[in-house]
C-alpha cells in the first residue's frame, strides 16, 4: 500500500487555502498497488479516510481517520488541517507518519469539545484565555473509573499532548480559511505548561516500570518451558488438523483424541496452545528488546547466524541475527542480535502458525477470484508470512497479525496465570531488556548471562557487525546504563558512607571537604562524576580505569584494596568477609608452602584492611575479623 505522494512544495501557489481548490472532495488521500494497478482507498470528500502505512499489529479501527467522532461543526476545518499536515507536516519537522495524523485528531478532540462548551464554533473565534481555560480544565480532569490510576490527575505528558494539538492547530489553521489567529499561549510552550521542562523532569523516567526481577524469572521461566516442550504439544495439534480434515470440519473425534494424550478437554487443549503463543512472544522479547510492532513484523525465515573472529587465536563465535521492521524512528527493514533461544522460540511460531497462515492464503485466493483488484488482497498480503498471528471471530474468522491490544490482554492472563500480581504489559519487556544489558556491565546479571552473551561484551561490537541493527535500542540500553552508574555515584557521595580501594578513599577525601561548593548542587555534583568515570563492576569492588588490564578484575583480586582505580563500598563487605575465611581455611593446609603461606598471609591482610575500611562507616554489625 502507499500514501498520497507528496507533491512538490513550489507546484502550490503560496498562502492559498487548501479549500480554495478544485474538486476537493474528489481529491486522493490514499491509495494502494494491487498486480501493479494503483488503487484508490480514500478521498478528501470521504466521512473516513484510509491511512496506509501503519505497522501490522494496528487493528482494523485503527487504520482509519474517522471524522465522525467529531462534533460536525468542525469536521470541514479538521479535514483541512489533517490535509495540509499530511501533505506539508509541520514546521522545521519531519513530514507525519499515519498513527501521527490519526492521534492529533484524538488529540485534538478534547479542545475542540472544550470549544463546544464555550459556544466557539470557529478557530477564528479562539482567543488566548479560551486556551487558558484549557489549560486549568486539563489540570483539573481525573483518570477515569477502571483505570489502574483512577481519580488520579493526568501524567504531564498526556497533558503535553493535549496542549501540543492546541498549538498544531494554530500552527496549520494558518493554511486554511478558519484560521485561529492568536498563539495560544505567547511566551510558554505546550511542554512547560504540562509540566514537562524544568530541573527533574525527564520523557524516560516514570514512562515504563521496570519489571522486577522475580516476577520476570518467573515469567521468562515458564515461558521458556513451554517452547521447550512445543514439539509435543504441536504433535497433538497437527494430528487434530488431520482428524479435523478426514472428517470435512470439527469432529467429535478431536475430543477423544486429546483426553487419550492426558487433556481434560478441547476447550483445555486449545488454551494450551494460545498459551505457547504468548511463550513464545515472552521469550523473543525478552531476548531481542524489540517493540511489540517490531515483532509484529518478524516472518517466517526471519533468523540467519553469521560468523566473527574472535580473540587472537583466531576462533570463530557464532551470532544470530533477527530481521523486522521498525516504524517508530522511521528506520525501516532493520535487525537485532539475539541469542539461541529467540531462534528456538521463532522456529515454534512459525510450526505453530502455520494453519492460520493457510487460512490467509485461502483468503486470497477467494479475494482475487472475486474481484482482483479488492484492497483488501493487499491487506491480506501484508500478513501472510507473519507467525505472531491471529484468528478475529467477530470478523468472519479473519486470521492477521495480533494487535497490540490483544498482545497486552493475553500478557496478563499469562502473568496471573503464574500467579504474579504484576500488570504485564509489552512494552515492560524492552526497558527489562534494556536494563539487563546494561547491569551486565555492572556484573549484576545471574540467571540469563548465558543469554546475554554478546550483550554483556562490547556493544560496539554489534556495531561493526551488522549495520542495519537498530541504533534506537542501544541509546535505551544507554539511558539504563546512565541511571545505573548515577545510582552508584550516589551512593559513593552519600555523607558517612564508607569506601576502600585508592579511588574510593580519594573520593571520601573528596566528599568530606568543599566538593560541593564546586558545583551548583548536589544533584549537578553526582551527575558530573557519573558522566566523567568509566565504572563497571568485577564483582568485588567497582572499576573505574578505562580498560580492564588490572589484575584485580581477574586473577589477584584482593589486589583491588591498594589500586587507584578501585571503590569497594559496603556492598562488597560481605564478599570480603567470606574471602577472608575461605583463605584462612587455605592456611590450614599443609601443602602449599612457605611461599604459598605467604601469599594468603598477604591476601588475607588486604581483606582486612578492606574490612577495617568499611567498618568506619555502618557500625550496625561486625566485619571485621
Amino acid at each position: 500500500m502507499m500514501s498520497l505522494p507528496r507533491r512538490a512544495l513550489d507546484q502550490e501557489p503560496a498562502g492559498q487555502p487548501i479549500l480554495d481548490q478544485d474538486n476537493l472532495a474528489a481529491t486522493i488521500i490514499s491509495t494502494c498497488t494491487i498486480n501493479g494497478k494503483v488503487v484508490i482507498l480514500s478521498r478528501y470528500g470521504d466521512p473516513k479516510w484510509r491511512l496506509v502505512g501503519q505497522p501490522t499489529n494496528k487493528g482494523a479501527s485503527e487504520q482509519y481517520v474517522d471524522f465522525n467522532a467529531i462534533p460536525a461543526g468542525w469536521r470541514a476545518t479538521m479535514k483541512a488541517i489533517l490535509w495540509h499536515y499530511m501533505r506539508r507536516g509541520r514546521e522545521g519537522k519531519k513530514r507525519p507518519s499515519a498513527r501521527a495524523v490519526m492521534k492529533l485528531l484524538v488529540d485534538a478532540k478534547p479542545f475542540l469539545q472544550h470549544l463546544g462548551r464555550l459556544n466557539i464554533s470557529r478557530l477564528a473565534d479562539v482567543t488566548p484565555f479560551a486556551c487558558s481555560l484549557f489549560v486549568d480544565f486539563c489540570r483539573q480532569r481525573r483518570v477515569r473509573q477502571g483505570s489502574a490510576r483512577a481519580g488520579e490527575p493526568l501524567k504531564p505528558s498526556s497533558l503535553g499532548h493535549l496542549f501540543g494539538a492546541v498549538e498544531a492547530l494554530h500552527e496549520l489553521s494558518q493554511y486554511t480559511r478558519d484560521v485561529m489567529p492568536d498563539h495560544p499561549w505567547a511566551g510558554t510552550s505546550a511542554t512547560h505548561l504540562a509540566g514537562l521542562t524544568g530541573e527533574g523532569t525527564s520523557f524516560r523516567g516514570g514512562k515504563t516500570p521496570l519489571m522486577p526481577d522475580d516476577v520476570f524469572t518467573t515469567l521468562f521461566q515458564r515461558a521458556w518451558s513451554l517452547v521447550e516442550a512445543a514439539d509435543d504439544l504441536l504433535d497433538v495439534r497437527d494430528e487434530i488438523l488431520i482428524l479435523r480434515q478426514a472428517a470435512g470440519g470439527k469432529t467429535p473425534a478431536e475430543g477423544i483424541f486429546v483426553r487419550s494424550r492426558g487433556w481434560a478437554d478441547m476447550w483445555e487443549f486449545n488454551k494450551a496452545v494460545i498459551e505457547l503463543r504468548t511463550a513464545c512472544y515472552i521469550v523473543v522479547a525478552s531476548l531481542s528488546g524489540c517493540r511489540n510492532h517490531e515483532l509484529g513484523f518478524v516472518q517466517r525465515g526471519a533468523c540467519y547466524a553469521t560468523k566473527a573472529a574472535a580473540g587472537d587465536e583466531g576462533e570463530h563465535q557464532t551470532y544470530n541475527w533477527m530481521r523486522s521492521q521498525s516504524t517508530k524512528t522511521g528506520e525501516g527493514r532493520a535487525e537485532w542480535m539475539v541469542p539461541e533461544a529467540v531462534v528456538t522460540a521463532l522456529k515454534v511460531m512459525e510450526r505453530w502458525s502455520a494453519p492460520y497462515r493457510a487460512v490467509i492464503e485461502a483468503e486470497i485466493e477467494a479475494l482475487r477470484s472475486q474481484d482482483p483488484l479488492d484492497p483488501e488482497l493487499a491487506e491480506a498480503q501484508l500478513h501472510l508470512n507473519a507467525v505472531f498471528v491471529a484468528m478475529t471471530p467477530n470478523r468472519g474468522n479473519q486470521v492477521r497479525t495480533m494487535s497490540l491490544g490483544a498482545w497486552n490482554k493475553a500478557l496478563k492472563s499469562f502473568a496471573q496465570n503464574c500467579g504474579l500480581g504484576w500488570a504485564l504489559a509489552s512494552h515492560h519487556f524492552r526497558r527489562k531488556f534494556a536494563s539487563y544489558a546494561a547491569r551486565s556491565q555492572f556484573g549484576d546479571l545471574r540467571y540469563l548471562r548465558s543469554h546475554f552473551k554478546h550483550w554483556s561484551m562490547d556493544m560496539t561490537l554489534g556495531y561493526a557487525l551488522n549495520e542495519s541493527q537498530e541504533i534506537a535500542l542501544y541509546a535505551e540500553i544507554q539511558t539504563e546504563l546512565d541511571d545505573i552508574k548515577k545510582e552508584v555515584v550516589e551512593g559513593w557521595l552519600r555523607p558517612g558512607t564508607a569506601l576502600a580501594g585508592g579511588y574510593g578513599r580519594n573520593i571520601v577525601s573528596w566528599r568530606d571537604g568543599q566538593a560541593v561548593t564546586i558545583f551548583k548542587d548536589h544533584r549537578q555534583m553526582v551527575r558530573s562524576l557519573a558522566e566523567s568515570t568509566s565504572i563497571r563492576s568485577n564483582g568485588h569492588a567497582w572499576c573505574t580505569a578505562d580498560d580492564n588490564r588490572c589484575v584485580g578484575n581477574d586473577l589477584e583480586r584482593t589486589r583491588c584494596s591498594g589500586c587507584n582505580n578501585a571503590v569497594i563500598g559496603p556492598e562488597h563487605a560481605p564478599l570480603y568477609r567470606g574471602l577472608y575465611d575461605h583463605l584462612h581455611e587455605v592456611l590450614a593446609c599443609d601443602d602449599i608452602g612457605e611461599g604459598g603461606r605467604n601469599l594468603v598471609h598477604g591476601d588475607m591482610q588486604r581483606c582486612r584492611d578492606v574490612l577495617v575500611t568499611l567498618s568506619q562507616g555502618d557500625k550496625s554489625e561486625p566485619v571485621v575479623p
